[in-house]
């Protein structure tokens, strides 16, 4: 994950009037919105448009029109059965002269994300997450989009978790690899998931689920949306909450409550999540492309509870 190439796109410099534009060109009742900058993520950039609208626009990985189409087919569908607020696309955007990328217009999701902000309130916090992920997780349809090996077989990712803890490892940040490829190898060899395929958002690390009042508020960023095995967005008990605690709760209150491979399945995928986020930290302290330095200190908490698990 910490390799993937960004395409910074400098012939095109995103700023305000370069949204201004693009909304007068192809939506122009938005255009005399207030429009500023809310953040910078890994695919995309993300400008507010008014007090309850928000812009997304690819910037940096290839991947991103197509992730953002996929959002705007299917996201406005499962939103209203959703418990916490989440972006809902609302306009598409065209590529055209002046932005060659497609980009959406969606709702704008208050809050702070996990990764500046953690939680405070653990238990609900837990309850929250279950209630969210109980309410997700319904069978997925045949033509659900495939989740680029997201919520499939975990041995599929057997090479790219060895090299990454091998370059965790050889850049000193992990204290026992050993102890990481035990939770590793617990988890590939659990059962494999036999059940339906079931929507998955696919990526919640704690830079995509929002926090208010010490309690989680929101959930973005859903370009990696797709059907597979639950045991992938369980993980994000051990990524999101302080303790195991919290986790343990989450797990109880999620529905219809998680078998013991299962669980086994989402450690294997928590510890993959957590190597990918201390790697892209590290790159954040470090100056290289790509890097997000608050990515890395919940992953490093989540690495040492897995193994813990393990003791």
């Amino acid at each position: 994950m910490a390799g993937l190439p960004l395409l910074r796109m400098a012939h095109v410099e995103i700023t305000a009037e370069l949204v201004r534009d693009l909304l007068r060109d192809q939506h122009p009742d938005l255009a005399d919105r207030p429009v500023r900058l809310g953040a910078r993520g890994w695919d995309n950039q993300l400008w507010r448009l008014g007090a309850d609208l928000a812009v997304r626009l690819p910037w940096a990985t290839g991947s991103a029109d197509a992730l953002l189409r996929k959002e705007y087919a299917w996201l406005p569908t499962l939103a209203p059965r959703l418990p916490l607020p989440v972006p809902v696309p609302q306009r598409f955007g065209e590529p055209s002269e002046r932005f060659p990328r497609p980009w959406l217009v969606t709702t704008w999701v208050p809050g702070t994300p996990a990764d500046r902000v953690p939680v405070t309130r653990a238990r609900d916090a837990a309850e929250t997450l279950a209630t969210f992920l109980t309410a997700l997780h319904r069978p997925a349809p045949g033509s659900a989009p495939a989740g680029r090996g997201r919520g499939g077989p975990l041995a599929d990712h057997a090479e790219q978790f060895a090299a990454g803890l091998a370059d965790a490892t050889e850049r000193g940040l992990i204290d026992d690899p050993e102890a990481v490829r035990a939770v590793w190898h617990d988890a590939v060899t659990a059962p494999r998931w036999t059940g339906p395929a079931r929507w998955l958002h696919a990526d919640l690390h704690p830079a995509n689920v929002l926090t208010a009042d010490g309690t989680f508020c929101g959930v973005i960023d859903f370009g990696d949306l797709c059907a597979g095995d639950p045991a992938y967005d369980l993980a994000a008990g051990w990524l999101l909450l302080p303790d195991d605690d919290s986790t343990d709760h989450f797990h109880a209150a999620y529905r219809p409550t998680p078998d013991t491979a299962t669980l086994r399945r989402a450690r294997g995928w928590a510890a993959a999540r957590a190597l990918g986020g201390i790697l892209i930290g590290d790159a954040g302290v470090h100056g290289r492309p790509g890097g997000k330095p608050t990515w890395g200190p919940p992953a490093h908490a989540a690495l040492r509870r897995l193994v813990a698990t393990l003791h």
